[in-house]
């Protein structure tokens, strides 16, 4: 795991998140900031917390219509940190696709377009904005067998190194190929472990490593239902070699009351993944022709649908959910909601929901707090979540059918502070990062009960070295404001 030493001591607080640590049940939402254009707009993508304690985010238009990545601190303040395609020919990339934090303290991410093929890049940017293109698709056109058009983050695994997807590319099974699933090391060497064929999906939407070792995904389109229309979607799972099998062909009913279309994982503390499938269930309306579902499956590939919005509780679920630290499910719909305040489709929602499927909204967006949430939600250390909304917020911003750039929302509902993990997993002996806030004057740290050795960086970031005897589960960080225990286990490797 590449070292912590040479990071600056940052005593940049969380301050927009200081509220968090009353304790206050009180559910409140609110618009942090609003873009306008020149510094970014339609933001797409989860927010990502940095080493400093600000949430870092990208636009996937704006500045020229080619995206950027942004930064946000304090009490919203908003901050351009770089401009994509601000040279001839675009080599840097276009349209970024969101941020992952590494090992290094930087971030990584992929662009829809741009590069010397213009299929799409993977690069490496710094908090300051220095950025390097690592990567550079299509390398071989026209057949792009290392794939094209990367649209999902990346993601760090255990093994140190990045893996993604590409929405087409690798085979000629599909139009333009069905896409590929990648590992890129932070260097920029890129392996393609997996080029899909129909039946196994088409448009990967990326990966995760469940706590198995294996990595497990969805393709929006393709399958073995809905053949005339191109696909219904899959569940896979894919061993680190890149030998895939299907465990779930979506549409598997008539009217396809189980989903179609499936978005993101994640794996939940019971050990079973839960997603959305952006249609299917329920007929919404005229303009919206099914609304969405949230599913459970498990790894043997059982599925379960948890719940059908019907419109009145959101519509189209596009983003991950993610499982807050009360151990309940978080996430957004693109519309539903309120249909009066906005238009008859709604300007989308975000909801929660138990691990039965019962659904509470939490707010409704009206456009001038945001509209269209196309991402999911980031709990932050500091118990807050954040997201952002693709368009609404500022009207005189009118490059998103003329009604608002996008914004960045927080919502508050009295959860406690946390600590988090660059990454989850580790060996004794590695030294790993650990985010949270207030850390200044620790004085322990324990691995599920295991004391360890540590250094203070800043209020925001600590490192330890994984002990000998440790185990895995919590992390637990005693700082002068209590203890902050992990919001995940902490899987220690052999």
């Amino acid at each position: 795991m590449s070292s912590f030493h040479g990071w600056k001591c940052l005593y940049v607080l969380f301050l927009f998140c200081s509220l968090a640590t009353s304790g206050s049940p009180a559910q409140v939402f609110k618009s942090l900031a609003n873009f306008e254009g020149t510094d970014g707009e339609y933001p797409l993508a989860k927010l990502t917390q940095g080493v400093d304690g600000s949430l870092y985010g990208t636009t996937s238009d704006g500045s020229d219509n080619n995206g950027t990545v942004f930064k946000i601190i304090r009490a919203g303040a908003l901050s351009t940190v770089y401009s994509f395609c601000t040279s001839s020919g675009c080599p840097d990339g276009s349209h970024p696709n969101g941020l992952v934090l590494g090992t290094d303290g930087n971030f990584y991410g992929t662009t829809y377009g741009g590069g010397p093929n213009e299929e799409g890049t993977v690069f490496k940017i710094t908090p300051t904005g220095t950025l390097t293109t690592l990567y550079s698709f299509c390398a071989n056109p026209p057949t792009c067998r290392d794939g094209a058009l990367p649209q999902a983050p990346l993601i760090l695994a255990r093994d140190g190194n990045f893996y993604g997807s590409t929405t087409i590319g690798g085979t000629s099974d599909c139009y333009g190929g069905c896409g590929t699933i990648f590992k890129i090391t932070p260097a920029g060497h890129l392996t393609t472990l997996h080029r899909f064929t129909l039946l196994e999906g088409w448009y990967p939407n990326g990966v995760i490593q469940a706590t198995n070792g294996q990595f497990y995904g969805t393709a929006f389109n393709g399958g073995a239902h809905c053949r005339s229309s191109g696909g219904c979607g899959t569940v896979f799972e894919m061993t680190p070699a890149g030998s895939l099998k299907i465990l779930y062909n979506f549409c598997a009913r008539p009217n396809c009351p189980d989903g179609n279309s499936p978005t993101s994982l994640i794996q939940a503390s019971d050990g079973n993944f839960y997603g959305t499938a952006l249609s299917g269930g329920i007929i919404c309306n005229q303009s919206i022709p099914a609304c969405g579902t949230v599913f459970k499956i498990t790894l043997k590939g059982t599925l379960t649908t948890l719940h059908r919005f019907d419109l009145t509780d959101g519509a189209n679920p596009n983003g991950a959910i993610m499982q807050a630290t009360d151990g309940l499910f978080y996430g957004t719909t693109w519309y539903g909601g309120n249909t009066t305040a906005c238009h008859v489709d709604g300007c989308g929602t975000v909801f929660r929901m138990t691990l039965s499927g019962t659904v509470t909204t939490l707010h409704s967006f009206v456009y001038t707090d945001g509209a269209v949430p196309f991402a999911g939600l980031l709990q932050a250390t500091c118990g807050v979540f954040y997201g952002n909304a693709s368009s609404g917020g500022d009207l005189k911003c009118t490059d998103f059918e003329g009604q608002g750039c996008g914004t960045v929302f927080d919502l508050r509902v009295g959860l406690k502070p946390f600590v988090a993990f660059v990454s989850k997993t580790g060996g004794v002996g590695q030294k790993i990062g650990i985010l949270g806030q207030g850390l200044i004057g620790t004085t322990a740290v324990s691995f599920n009960g295991t004391a360890a050795g540590f250094t203070v960086r800043s209020q925001t970031l600590l490192t330890a070295i994984v002990p000998a005897g440790a185990t895995t589960g919590s992390v637990t960080v005693t700082t002068p404001g209590g203890i902050l225990t992990s919001n995940v286990p902490f899987y220690v490797l052999p």
